[in-house]
């Protein structure tokens, strides 16, 4: 069986789950903003102790590689509202990443210099793009595949799309825009590689042939925020109450006791 072939042959019920897994991953709720809050805070430190280990870490945490491979997804779907929703969670979570590293650098940059580790992220080139787009197959592959998750982390870790970004971050607060500019090279390369190599791979897997399930998980999505944000709302709502009634019994008391 040619690769083609096994691709083309993937099980139509793994596909349903992928998307629908990919979809949920990607969703901008409060877990996706707090894993990259998390995942941007360890990367800044990283690379400020221009340590190798913490940047890794970070990379196992951060959840950006999914509306990457969400947008993907809505190309080879060519669902348009999918492909707003993916943008709209990567720019927000760019700006959030890029922004959080930079207001980290000017509070704790004066005990470090510029390391290795975010030279490196300054001098993009050919091989990463390569990577990127190897990356790319292979965690398309994986999504569709429930017996090769355990691959998942590895992938993350190759395809570095948090650091870059960090780099950019650190490199606006240093005011260093070498750093800035390569950094911001690297990260684009990573993403055309990543985007265009999984492209072709949900086009092989017919992944448009679910493109129902995507809207369906969509909506699901949407609905599920919805909740969440109100069930968070009432709970304040709920503390406010009490707070004013400790307030007001604090305030009786006082009374009755002059």
């Amino acid at each position: 069986m040619s690769f083609i072939s096994r691709i083309r042959s993937i099980d139509e019920s793994d596909k349903s789950i992928a998307v629908e897994k990919l979809i949920a991953a990607s969703t901008p709720d409060f877990d996706f903003f707090l894993l990259t809050t998390l995942s941007v805070l360890m990367a800044t430190f990283g690379l400020l102790l221009d340590s190798a280990t913490v940047i890794i870490g970070s990379m196992l945490i951060a959840p950006l590689l999914y509306p990457i491979l969400s947008l993907s997804v809505s190309v080879s779907m060519a669902d348009y509202r999918l492909l707003r929703r993916s943008l709209s969670t990567l720019g927000k979570a760019t700006v959030l990443t890029v922004g959080a590293s930079a207001i980290i650098t000017l509070f704790f940059s004066y005990d470090y210099s510029i390391g290795s580790e975010i030279l490196s992220r300054a001098e993009p080139s050919l091989v990463y793009f390569l990577v990127a787009v190897i990356s790319g197959i292979a965690v398309s592959y994986t999504m569709v595949r429930p017996d090769l998750s355990e691959t998942l982390p590895g992938i993350a870790v190759a395809v570095a799309l948090l650091p870059p970004l960090a780099t950019v971050g650190v490199g606006i607060a240093e005011l260093q825009w070498t750093v800035v500019s390569g950094a911001i090279v690297l990260f684009l390369l990573n993403v055309v590689g990543i985007v265009g190599a999984s492209i072709v791979m949900f086009s092989l897997m017919n992944l448009y042939s679910k493109r129902s399930v995507a809207e369906r998980t969509v909506v699901r999505e949407e609905v599920r925020v919805v909740k969440e944000k109100e069930k968070a709302k009432e709970i304040d709502e709920w503390d406010k109450a009490v707070d004013g009634a400790i307030k007001a019994d604090a305030v009786r008391e006082e009374e009755n006791g002059k």
